[in-house]
């Protein structure tokens, strides 16, 4: 089991930076070679989306299209934490951001939430206008 404690969210205004934290618990990552790491978001009304993803590695990455350039996940196994930073932020950046693991080692990262085994609770991220 893989427990997931995300943190950092907040409100911050249109062009800002905040930083995403996810703490793993559990399994730890230096431990057991897990699958990818990844943050998704979901905004009132809409789906679920993916927003970035890391290997047990660290050694690759994956970013959707809406915030490549901007936004950058990577991973410290030492301290069992994902990070996520974001910058220039927008107001469609607004959602609950949450943090997941994936099980099982797989040659890509997946950009299916239903593939991810284990979530946190989420982080509220507001970007105001």
């Amino acid at each position: 089991q893989v427990q997931l404690v995300e943190s950092g969210g907040g409100l911050v205004q249109v062009g800002g930076s905040l930083r995403l934290s996810c703490a793993a618990s559990g399994r730890t990552f230096s431990s057991y070679a897990m699958g990818s790491m990844a943050w998704f978001r979901q905004a009132p009304g809409k789906e679920r989306e993916f927003v970035a993803g890391i290997t047990w590695s660290g050694g690759s990455t994956r970013y959707a299209d809406s915030v490549k350039g901007r936004f950058t996940i990577s991973r410290d196994n030492a301290k069992n934490t994902v990070y996520l930073y974001m910058h220039v932020l927008k107001p469609e950046d607004t959602a609950v951001y949450y943090c997941t693991a994936d099980s099982v080692l797989r040659a890509t990262i997946e950009t299916q939430w239903a593939t991810y085994d284990y979530w946190g609770q989420g982080t509220q991220v507001t970007v105001s206008s």
